[in-house]
C-alpha cells in the first residue's frame, strides 16, 4: 500500500506510535518519508510537545531514532491486518482532554433540529429539513450567533413554534462544548471506530480538532471522526454521552500538524474536509466540507471550551463540528444514511493528509485498556520522567 496517509510534502507532523520492542507509546515525527522516535525527558508525551514555548523548533530539531518508513508503518496500522510486534500508528494525542463543539455549521445546525423532532425517526427527516431549512436559510457563516440578526430570527421562530435547543446553540451566544472522550481513549489512523450496538440510524462526522496548550495558545490542528449516533441523539439531548462517548468512538489523525511558517490558523479557517465512505454492500458516499462556512472561529471555539472558566492543565483537542451530514437513502427510499459493520471512512484535507477507519461495533473493537496510569509508570520505568 503506497502512501495511505497521503500526508503532505511539507510540514511539521507529530504524532505516536507503539512498537513491540518499546514498552510505552512514542512521540514520533514525520521526516522524508520515515517515522523517527523523539520521546525525551524534555518531552516524553505529545502534551509535553505542545506545552512547550516553541514545539515546532522542538519537533524540527529534535534527534530522532529511525523506527520505520511512514508507509510501512500505517499499513500495518489497520486494526484487521495488524503484526502488533512491528510499529504502528495511534492517535496523535495522548493527555489532553478531548472536547467536541457542535451545531458549528448551517448543516449540523438543521440536522440536530431533524433529529430532535423527528424524535429519532429517519423516515420523518426530509420533510422537517424541508420546513426548517426554509426559515433559516442555507448560510450560517453570515449570521454571527449571539447577534441582533441571530435574536431576530430566533423570535420568529419561536413565534413559529419551530425554536430548537439546537438552533440556540447554533445561533444564540453560547457554543455548544461537550466532552467527546477521556485522555487516552482516542484512536488513530487504521483503528477501528465504534458504535454503540443500540444505534440503528448513525453517521461519520468529519471535522478538523484544534490543539490547545494549556495557557489556551492554539498550536497545531489534526482530523477527525466525531462519530455519532443520530438516534440516540435524536431521543434525547440528555442522552449526548451515549450517542458521543462510546468504545472507539473518537478518532484522530493521522498526525498533528503543528503551525509554522508553513501552516497557520489561517490554513484551518480555509481548509476543505472531505469524507468517503465505502461499504462492503458496495455502497459508497462522498462529500465535503469548507471550513470557510463555520458560523464560529477557531479561536472563538477553543475561548469556549477553556479560559479563566475552565481550565485544562494538559491541554485540549476540540473538535470544530461538520456541515456534512449524509443524507443519501442507503437501503429504502427515505431511510436516509446509517452505518454497517465493515464500512471504511476515509477522512481528509490536503494540509493534514487522510484518516482511515473500519466501522465495527464498540463492543468488538479493542477494548481501551491502556491509560493515563500506565503511561506514566511505563515512561518512568524508561528514565523518562
Amino acid at each position: 500500500m503506497t502512501n495511505p496517509t497521503h500526508l503532505p510534502a511539507e510540514g511539521l507532523f507529530v504524532g505516536r506510535a507503539r512498537s513491540g520492542d518499546v514498552a510505552h507509546p512514542m512521540v514520533v515525527v514525520v521526516r522524508d518519508g520515515t517515522v523517527l522516535d523523539i520521546t525525551s525527558s524534555a518531552a516524553p508525551t505529545v502534551r509535553d510537545v505542545c506545552e512547550l514555548a516553541d514545539p515546532a523548533g522542538h519537533v524540527r530539531s529534535a534527534k530522532g531514532r529511525p523506527v520505520g518508513l511512514l508507509d510501512d508503518i500505517a499499513a500495518n496500522s489497520f486494526e484487521a491486518m495488524r503484526d502488533p510486534a512491528k510499529p504502528f500508528l495511534l492517535s496523535p494525542v495522548d493527555l489532553q482532554a478531548i472536547k467536541a463543539s457542535g451545531v458549528t455549521f448551517v448543516v449540523s445546525l438543521l440536522e440536530r433540529v431533524i433529529e430532535e423532532q423527528a424524535r429519532g425517526s429517519a423516515e420523518k427527516a426530509d420533510a422537517i429539513r424541508a420546513d426548517i431549512a426554509g426559515l433559516i436559510g442555507h448560510d450560517l457563516s453570515k449570521l454571527k450567533p449571539g447577534s441582533p440578526e441571530a435574536m431576530e430570527i430566533k423570535a420568529k421562530l419561536i413565534s413559529r413554534g419551530a425554536w430548537s435547543q439546537y438552533l440556540e446553540v447554533g445561533i444564540g451566544p453560547d457554543a455548544e462544548i461537550f466532552t467527546k472522550c477521556q485522555p487516552m481513549a482516542s484512536v488513530g489512523f487504521g483503528a477501528d471506530v465504534g458504535l454503540h450496538p443500540v444505534s440503528t440510524w448513525n453517521n461519520p462526522e468529519p471535522e478538523i480538532a484544534m490543539i490547545a496548550a494549556s495557557s489556551g495558545r492554539i498550536v497545531g490542528a489534526t482530523i477527525g471522526n466525531d462519530v455519532n449516533l443520530r438516534d440516540v441523539e435524536g431521543r434525547s439531548a440528555l442522552l449526548l454521552g451515549k450517542a458521543k462517548d462510546n468504545n472507539a468512538s473518537a478518532s484522530l489523525g493521522p498526525f498533528i500538524r503543528l503551525f509554522d511558517d508553513t501552516f497557520s490558523i489561517a490554513d484551518v479557517k480555509q481548509a476543505v474536509v472531505r469524507l468517503k465512505v465505502e461499504g462492503d454492500d458496495g455502497f459508497s458516499l462522498e462529500g465535503a466540507s469548507s471550513m470557510a462556512e463555520i458560523s464560529r472561529s477557531p479561536e472563538e471555539l477553543v475561548a469556549a471550551a477553556m479560559g479563566p472558566h475552565h481550565q485544562y492543565p494538559d491541554g485540549l483537542a476540540l473538535y470544530l463540528g461538520t456541515m456534512f451530514v449524509p443524507s443519501k437513502d442507503r437501503d429504502e427510499k427515505g431511510k436516509g444514511f446509517t452505518h454497517k459493520v465493515g464500512d471504511i471512512v476515509t477522512i481528509s484535507s490536503e494540509k493534514f493528509g487522510a484518516l482511515v477507519n473500519r466501522v465495527r461495533l464498540s463492543p468488538d473493537c479493542p477494548h481501551w485498556t491502556y491509560g493515563a496510569s500506565q503511561l506514566m509508570r511505563d515512561l518512568a520505568k524508561a528514565g523518562l520522567l
